[in-house]
């Protein structure tokens, strides 16, 4: 059974519909002797139940890899051309930077492109393209994007341009990713496919041909962009019948702060420990979640520290991951007490507090767990950081309001 060429998915069982006695190409167009072999085609159409693309079952052409351009010496494509580049070289700022044509043909776009300060660049699979338009002078290697690890001459580029060519493709996703790596981390690209709505809007099955072997509406585009590391930052129709995309490659999350904290907060809750330690005095953990394990666990402190205490009794008897701390009942406090509890249970930072004042007295040190640091518990929900350097820094961020001499926050983490 056929499958999506985008997302995977089997395709039904029952196409939407055959065209009988097609055309085998747009481009298959017969000589005189050749009328003889010249044969129709069924067509059949589907549509993915996974990602929603309509798309035939049908092999692409022989010749998908080429672009073979008609409509590309009219006045009115070279004046779409020129307001595109315009739009797209003015939003992002893309002057002076490196441009490529993904499947330019004999370079009639990029002649228009070279008009710009830009530099431009094009790849073609057809050798005969190729020569023709190095002839013109222009900047083009014969290449085809059928590997992701394909590595394109004069690369990498800050944007690049693919008209109406993804709807030719039976492997649209290892197009766009080689495309992806191709460019900078900032880099752009500007897409045009023909609108299967405009299809459908006007019931012309004779807009159906081999040749697009898929037929994209605006969300399954998105769909298939989104799946190879890009956004849409603008979207159109153009010349009337046609989807242009704008997109950018997917920024790179960035996780420094993660990186920082996960640093600070493994040689704070070491600090904490070994502290205590010199001092001998013995530490609990209050809290035996995913954040108190994985403190415990990324600071290595299970030497720094006697047991988890937890009111859960699935979890009691049980030990910590990684650090394998024993996980005990709030009462295993009165057969080996400590001098510290550290609570690592946001949320319920007061209930927990008020739980060791009332029930193992005034004498017991209490922290918490913070968001980026360890402060001591002062009581009635108010704390004090663990050092004066962390205060300055909390001051500075503005994270709490400057009660007095205590912050006023809740327990919540």
């Amino acid at each position: 059974m056929k499958k999506c060429m985008v997302c995977g998915t089997e395709l039904p069982t029952k196409p939407l519909m055959v065209c009988k006695n097609m055309p085998s190409g747009a481009q298959n167009i017969p000589a005189a002797d050749e009328l003889d072999r010249d044969k129709g085609v069924d067509l059949c159409l589907y549509q993915c139940t996974g990602c929603g693309l309509v798309q035939l079952d049908c092999d692409p052409v022989p010749y998908y890899q080429d672009v073979i351009r008609a409509g590309g010496y009219s006045t009115t494509m070279r004046d779409l051309r020129r307001d595109q580049f315009t739009r797209l070289i003015g939003q992002c700022g893309l002057k002076g930077k490196k441009l490529v044509e993904v499947g330019c043909g004999q370079g009639e776009f990029l002649e228009t492109l070279s008009e710009y300060p830009v530099q431009a660049f094009g790849i073609e699979n057809k050798d005969e393209l190729v020569r023709i338009a190095r002839e013109k002078g222009l900047n083009v290697a014969k290449a085809f994007t059928e590997r992701e690890d394909y590595i394109m001459p004069g690369g990498p580029f800050d944007a690049f341009l693919s008209f109406n060519f993804l709807e030719h493709q039976p492997d649209p996703n290892t197009m766009l990713r080689c495309i992806y790596h191709n460019l900078t981390d900032e880099g752009y690209g500007l897409i045009t496919v023909p609108d299967f709505n405009y299809i459908l809007e006007n019931d012309g099955f004779y807009e159906l041909v081999r040749d697009h072997i898929a037929n994209y509406t605006e969300e399954t585009l998105e769909h298939l962009v989104n799946r190879n590391g890009f956004v849409v930052i603008q979207r159109r129709r153009v010349n009337r019948d046609t989807i242009e995309f704008m997109v950018k490659k997917r920024p790179v999350v960035d996780v420094s702060g993660l990186q920082r904290n996960y640093e600070e907060m493994s040689e704070q809750m070491r600090e904490y420990t070994q502290s205590r330690q010199a001092s001998g005095k013995k530490v609990a953990l209050w809290g035996a979640s995913h954040q108190g394990f994985t403190v415990a666990a990324v600071a290595g402190v299970c030497q720094g520290v006697s047991y988890i205490i937890d009111s859960a009794p699935f979890k009691q008897g049980r030990f910590s991951p990684i650090s394998h701390l024993p996980i005990v009942p709030p009462k295993h406090f009165f057969e080996d007490p400590v001098d510290c509890i550290l609570i690592v249970a946001p949320g319920y930072t007061d209930e927990i507090a008020g739980l060791i004042r009332s029930e193992y007295g005034e004498d017991v040190e209490i922290s918490v767990l913070r968001t980026s640091h360890i402060e001591k518990y002062a009581g009635g929900g108010y704390y004090f950081p663990e050092s004066n350097e962390i205060w300055k820094i909390r001051i500075q961020r503005k994270n709490f309001r400057l009660m007095g001499a205590a912050y006023g926050t809740t327990a919540a983490a």
